[in-house]
């Protein structure tokens, strides 16, 4: 039911693929959940899911590269639930484009989406968890932002840019906001997705022979890990970066 809520997240992409796992997984976990994103028909079918979990949920239709209407729908939260206890920057935009095809319009929106996004509703969500005092910030990054982009990717190297640039972007606020917020981040491998499965198809065997785990990722194979950063207590841990990519990218 709609009001005050005792444990709140937001879930930016929230609409569909891993976005929506990890929403699912946090209401399984008893948040209200915030699914964030511009596809209003699977948004809404999303929050029917984390209502159905017996949690609120707030669907927000918005772009994420817009720093006012991050501000906006955070005061709008806090004056719902009272409270902001777990921000998850997962909504993000592919660009197939290669270095001699894309345009400055499509870089600038590349990273309008993928780098300030997450600052937008990083700098939006921390003034209420400070003055609760604590909250938990999950980015989703890439692994491509470690090796560039795979024969299978979607994106090519101004995703892998912007990725990189979320795991700086991790790595400082971890430093800034402790002891009061944790922020770490994932970054996810080859996970099946509605996005993903033209690019994969081709390459399902390889990517299995090249994966220890000998499978291709799920949703909710990331989603369970955001669950754990989000929720586990004591967690002691901040600004690190976790592969989940099924042994593909070892060291």
């Amino acid at each position: 039911m709609p009001g005050k809520a005792n444990r709140t997240a937001i879930v930016t992409g929230g609409a569909r693929g891993i976005g929506r796992a990890i929403c699912l997984a946090l209401a399984q976990k008893g948040y209200a959940v915030a699914p964030v994103d511009l596809r209003e028909a699977e948004l809404a079918s999303t929050a029917k899911e984390i209502e159905a979990l017996g949690v609120d949920a707030m669907p927000i239709v918005a772009d994420i590269a817009s720093y006012q209407g991050a501000r906006d729908h955070v005061a709008a939260m806090v004056r719902r639930w009272g409270r902001i206890d777990v921000l998850v920057n997962n909504a993000a935009m592919p660009q197939t484009k290669r270095i001699l095809e894309i345009t400055e319009a499509d870089w600038d929106r590349e990273m309008a989406v993928n780098l300030k996004g997450y600052f937008n509703w990083s700098q939006a969500v921390a003034p209420p968890m400070l003055a609760a005092g604590g909250g938990r910030m999950v980015n989703i990054s890439s692994v491509s932002a470690n090796t560039g982009p795979s024969p299978h990717a979607v994106s090519r190297f101004a995703y892998s840019a912007a990725k990189a640039g979320v795991l700086g972007l991790t790595r400082g606020l971890a430093r800034e906001l402790a002891p009061t917020i944790l922020v770490n981040a994932i970054c996810p491998g080859a996970i099946l997705t509605d996005r993903t499965a033209d690019s994969f198809a081709p390459h399902m065997e390889r990517i299995k022979t090249v994966t220890p785990l000998g499978r291709v990722g799920t949703p909710e194979d990331i989603a369970v890990v955001v669950a754990f950063l989000a929720t586990a207590e004591p967690l002691f841990m901040t600004g690190e970066i976790i592969d989940v990519d099924g042994g593909a990218n070892i060291n």
